[in-house]
């Protein structure tokens, strides 16, 4: 039996920080969220203050007395372990997973090695760089094979390649966004998204969208995008995916609150494709809506969130 969350009243909490925007490529997505979860601690009588983040935030908390932060930034400079490094030096208390975590879930490459050695299934992949033999990847992993940055969110820079030709140009476009990019075994089958509160499984959801697959434009503009929930899946099903996800999660040292993304492909074999310590907050993010359907709303999953600062400040 999991002992049950010990609630706070808003004074509890102190001054909170809620720093957003940032320097990654997700900018304007956190931007977003975090407005989103300033708004909803302002409603439950939180001392709440947005702060947009720049070169001068670890100044700007110093001087600013607070008592601890909640971290809506996505991507490099807040989801990767630096920001949370820079908070431990304040003395700062924060949401969600540690150093040792978000690094290792911000790096796709590590979190898949990590897998692996854990015995979990995730598609086999191969880092890329401008001395690869694209066409021996192309047999190594089969086509098609999936292209994507190593270090980013969002799907940016991520590409479907079919030819083992357009490898190259996928790795050139993957390249802008890092410096590290990697190609991944294209799995066929049903995705599906496990968010994660705690030591909580929230309700599945199942994730269709007409693109070649769930890239940015579907994730965040298009309205053809399908979220099902309750996805369709047996209970049984359910609670094997949630085991699946929560150590997945844990095995990176991950904590808190965050996301597993994975695919259940025609054989009914599952795998494990990404880990998201901070997922977005926004009007299209999945967290939000898998805690709805679990009779959670909004401003609540974000108490519930920033409980996860009093937890690591205990």
């Amino acid at each position: 039996m999991k002992q049950a969350q010990k609630k706070y009243t808003p004074d509890a909490y102190g001054k909170v920080a809620v720093l957003m925007g940032g320097f990654s490529a997700e900018r304007n997505i956190s931007l977003e969220s975090g407005q989103a979860v300033y708004m909803a601690l302002q409603r439950k009588g939180v001392d709440a203050h947005a702060i947009d983040v720049d070169e001068n935030v670890l100044a700007v908390l110093k001087a600013g007395g607070y008592d601890r932060v909640f971290i809506a930034l996505h991507g490099r400079g807040g989801e990767d372990g630096t920001m949370q490094g820079a908070l431990a030096l304040l003395k700062l208390p924060y949401t969600g997973s540690g150093v040792l975590g978000s690094a290792l879930a911000m790096d796709k490459s590590r979190t898949k090695k990590m897998w692996q050695s854990c015995g979990l299934p995730t598609p086999p992949f191969i880092e890329l760089s401008s001395n690869s033999d694209w066409k021996q990847v192309g047999d190594e992993l089969g086509l098609p094979i999936m292209v994507k940055p190593v270090h980013e969110g969002s799907s940016l820079g991520a590409s479907k390649v079919a030819r083992a030709e357009d490898l190259e140009q996928a790795w050139r476009m993957a390249s802008r966004f890092d410096r590290q990019v990697m190609a991944e075994r294209w799995i066929v089958g049903r995705e599906y998204t496990a968010s994660i509160l705690g030591e909580r499984i929230l309700p599945l959801i199942r994730l269709e969208t007409p693109r070649e697959f769930y890239d940015y434009q579907a994730k965040y503009v298009d309205d053809t995008t399908r979220y099902i929930c309750p996805c369709g899946l047996t209970e049984k099903q359910e609670e094997l995916i949630g085991a699946l996800s929560l150590n997945a999660f844990t095995s990176l040292g991950a904590s808190g609150w965050g996301r597993i993304d994975l695919i259940l492909d025609r054989q009914e074999q599952l795998w494990l494709i990404e880990a998201n310590t901070i997922p977005g907050m926004t009007s299209h993010s999945l967290v939000p809506m898998a805690a709805k359907q679990a009779g959670m709303g909004f401003d609540d999953l974000v108490m519930e969130i920033l409980n996860t600062s009093m937890q690591q400040e205990q």
